[in-house]
């Protein structure tokens, strides 16, 4: 897996600073995607366990609230691959932060059933998540004034609370942001 871009002070990315990092690959392709270059799956610099390290070390200051991920994709099957073992540290190390995850994959039609999307990892990985935002950016859904997503259709999901009832529980601060 490569990634683009880590930013260790993200504060547009999820509730509190963050750190973020940005994938690379995506295969959803959305018109208006506002981080292309990152559609393809050999941009940027190879994902290696120094860049592990550095992410769980740029998550020890109290004031970070937890870990975003974005893309590109993170539930693209070479992805989750990669980010599973990460995520497993993340919570380990830093079991009172949170963890967000952006993707273009709607949670309860593609990453819990059977999907281009779905595969030995997924399940595992959306146990490390606590927030979701789902769906697919949407050019002509478009509104700059949503908190932490580009598009109306997306939404803000509690995984946890979703997981465990069910079904699709929006993140109970989103009518609050």
């Amino acid at each position: 897996m490569n990634y683009g871009e880590i930013k260790k002070y993200d504060i547009a990315n999820g509730e509190g600073v963050r750190v973020s990092m940005f994938v690379s690959g995506c295969t959803h392709h959305c018109e208006g995607c506002f981080n292309q270059e990152t559609w393809d799956f050999g941009y940027g610099t190879p994902y290696t366990a120094e860049t592990e390290a550095e992410i769980l070390q740029a998550l020890s200051p109290d004031y970070i609230k937890g870990l975003s991920l974005l893309g590109g994709e993170p539930f693209e099957r070479p992805n989750q691959r990669e980010l599973l073992p990460l995520l497993k540290k993340v919570k380990d190390t830093y079991p009172h932060k949170d963890v967000w995850c952006y993707t273009g994959y709607l949670f309860d039609k593609e990453l819990c059933q059977d999907s281009r999307a779905r595969c030995e990892y997924t399940d595992e990985m959306l146990q490390y998540i606590d927030v979701l935002v789902d769906g697919e950016f949407v050019e002509s859904l478009k509104d700059i004034s949503l908190a932490f997503r580009g598009s109306s259709n997306q939404r803000i999901i509690d995984v946890k609370s979703s997981l465990q009832i069910g079904e699709v529980q929006l993140w109970e601060k989103l009518n609050k942001a």
